[in-house]
């Protein structure tokens, strides 16, 4: 196979040439991707020149971003070895991570990327870190005791927190997985909605039982729903209760009052974990500034066994365009 750069080479004074030979041909198709697109995509992001052919790439560029790309490049195959799969999402965030100098100081793994911390493996996939935050974020849901994780939509905050505590159900370390979200923002006033309280509170959890479907086959999610161990309920219901032995997530948690968040922070008990995910520029409140996301953040600054993680929009990891948006929408208005 070979390939054309979308650019011409460097001048020669300022570049240097790496070579990277692979043994299994049969895997650079999927490391290349469709039509070459995971190497353009490195050439546009790092700025350097690819060829290939056969079983042999080469990089040309600046140093720094020539090997940063055969990082990267390896980094990938040896996921592809692992049986794994990988799309222009997974290429885009090992890049994120590759070019992140506060992370040169993680062990590497035998896969390129920093070390086991930084991907969560359930039943029915292995989540691997898209940005820097996201490594120190997966790193936190292995250590801390309570998480707060804030940014906009988009940058994984719920989907991470999901699949870590869904890792620790299955490996035992937990018995209980307790999801919970403010349901009709703030005030949970949920008796004008027809049904029962199941058929009420289910459109506002849904993310979360997306989440866990991506991460567990569908019988074992409605079993382990029966049994209680799993148990997804709004915010509400949380009160009065002592949450032991369990990995507890707070979804939307921006929109709770300072006395809601402190209801729920206080019904931690032993051999627990607790995630709180918002976007404290998402407050649905009525009464602004009142969010219990952002004081608790404040009040609990420094508090031992408690880390918090922002994200930033440049770390969003749907589609780029999602990004964008929520780029355009924080920024300056624009007139007219």
């Amino acid at each position: 196979m070979s390939k054309k750069a979308p650019r011409g080479p460097l001048a020669a004074t300022d570049r240097v040439r790496l070579e990277i030979e692979f043994d299994k041909v049969q895997l650079l198709g999927p490391l290349f991707g469709q039509y070459d697109q995971n190497l353009i995509a490195l050439e546009g992001q790092l700025g350097v020149y690819i060829s290939a052919r056969g079983n042999r790439v080469v990089v040309e560029g600046q140093a720094d971003a020539a090997a940063r790309t055969r990082d990267v490049l390896t980094g990938l195959y040896n996921r592809l070895l692992k049986g794994e799969t990988i799309d222009t999402g997974d290429v885009l965030g090992a890049v994120a991570i590759a070019s992140d100098p506060s992370l040169d100081g993680l062990e590497q793994a035998d896969s390129g990327r920093p070390n086991a911390t930084a991907a969560i493996r359930t039943r029915r996939k292995t989540i691997v870190a898209r940005s820097p935050t996201q490594v120190r974020y997966i790193e936190a849901l292995g250590s801390s005791d309570v998480i707060f994780a804030l940014g906009p939509a988009g940058t994984g905050k719920t989907y991470l927190a999901v699949a870590q505590a869904v890792s620790q159900l299955i490996a035992g370390s937990v018995d209980r997985l307790i999801l919970s979200r403010p349901a009709v923002e703030a005030g949970e006033r949920l008796g004008f909605l027809p049904g029962d309280m199941k058929e009420k509170v289910d459109p506002y959890l849904r993310p979360l039982y997306d989440a866990l479907y991506d991460m567990l086959p569908a019988e074992q999610v409605e079993r382990r729903l029966a049994s209680g161990e799993i148990e997804i309920a709004p915010l509400a219901f949380m009160r009065g209760r002592t949450l032991a032995n369990a990995f507890i997530i707070l979804d939307e948690a921006q929109n709770t009052t300072p006395l809601q968040m402190k209801m729920f922070l206080t019904r931690f008990g032993e051999r627990s974990r607790m995630v709180i995910c918002g976007d404290p520029n998402q407050v649905d409140l009525p009464v602004a500034g009142s969010s219990g996301l952002a004081d608790a953040v404040r009040r609990l600054d420094g508090v031992e066994g408690i880390a918090t993680l922002r994200f930033s929009v440049k770390e969003v990891v749907r589609h780029p365009i999602v990004g964008r948006i929520v780029e355009a929408y924080e920024g300056p208005a624009k007139d007219g």
